[in-house]
């Protein structure tokens, strides 16, 4: 069956506002990295294999981005996420497996994955890296990366803050391991011009986030501001925040609905804006541009999807974006 030009299909996909549906497939759930390996893929079959764990309100949104590049396409996308870097490797190895026509990956762990990513590669899978690890993508063997430059985006943070009058800051660290996470806080502590203290805390323990950042804002009363990298530890600590009584300021790394709430009633000064819709979104469309028409983007650089910043200001208009599933 002739497929409309890519090119053509992406403009008009653009246009639109996105919904989560399930794209040209059933998604598949987050898998346990236990699942047997399944029969060759159908053509036109392309997987995403990230760390995100179950229930991340930000990997669903990059999930809801590569279904809905599926359904504009009319391919079958199907969508895995495992925080365990060996699971994930699973994951990856019986895509390859599959013969799946192209593959999309996270890289928190990059040497965690690199033999499974190398598999691909020598099956003739063409790969595309997302939100972490972009500078080992090339290195890979990936055609491009899309994602977010993390020192960047800790940069702008740390000149965000120090505008607001943060002096010392807690950067409040999710995942350990997570080269992305540590840049962030790097490039925070390059512009910010005062100390920076990380704290290591559990993502799939949000009252323990809650109770470890309180007990922080304690016992150093010179803490005036806090910086999360995920958000649903924002949301945390914005909880910390109120139960301690400091009046430190409050910043996160990417959206959700209850994140953009409290950028709105004031709780949380700004929100590092990854659009990590697109993250999902263009991969889809990029393999399929290489699968038809040997295309490749980026020219050996990243394809930045941010940073972008959500404050009170456009906090409104993003707030119904962030409903549709998009941001």
């Amino acid at each position: 069956m002739r497929r409309t030009p890519i090119v053509l299909a992406l403009l008009g996909a653009l246009a639109l506002t996105a919904c989560s549906s399930s794209g040209g497939q059933a998604a598949q759930s987050p898998a346990s990295g236990s699942a047997p390996a399944a029969a060759s893929a159908p053509p036109g079959a392309f997987a995403v294999i990230t760390h995100g764990a179950p229930g991340d309100s930000f990997w669903d949104v990059v999930k809801n981005g590569a279904e809905a590049a599926g359904k504009q396409y009319g391919v079958t996308v199907t969508y895995q996420g495992d925080g365990d870097p060996a699971k994930q490797s699973q994951l990856i190895d019986q895509a390859v497996s599959q013969k799946v026509d192209g593959l999309v990956v996270s890289m928190a762990n990059p040497d965690a994955l690199k033999e499974s990513i190398g598999k691909a590669v020598a099956a003739g899978i063409p790969v595309v890296t997302v939100n972490s690890g972009a500078d080992r993508s090339k290195e890979f063997g990936a055609i491009t990366h899309v994602g977010q430059s993390e020192d960047v985006a800790g940069r702008g943070a740390g000149e965000q803050l120090k505008a607001a009058g943060v002096t010392k800051l807690l950067c409040v660290v999710h995942e350990a391991g997570n080269v992305g996470l540590d840049q962030r806080c790097k490039g925070a502590e390059e512009t910010l011009g005062g100390a920076v203290e990380r704290l290591q805390v559990d993502v799939s323990n949000l009252a323990d986030v809650t109770s470890k950042v309180t007990a922080k804002l304690q016992s150093d009363k010179q803490v005036n501001g806090v910086l999360a990298l995920n958000p649903a530890v924002a949301v945390a600590a914005r909880d910390a925040v109120r139960d301690s009584g400091s009046q430190a300021k409050l910043a996160t790394f990417d959206l959700s609905a209850d994140v953009v709430s409290a950028i709105k009633d004031g709780e949380i000064l700004f929100a590092v804006d990854q659009q990590q819709y697109l993250q999902g979104y263009l991969p889809i469309t990029f393999l399929l541009l290489y699968k038809d028409n040997l295309n490749t983007v980026g020219g050996g650089l990243p394809v930045n999807t941010g940073p972008g910043f959500v404050t009170k200001d456009n906090a409104d208009r993003v707030a119904r974006l962030a409903e549709a599933g998009t941001r």
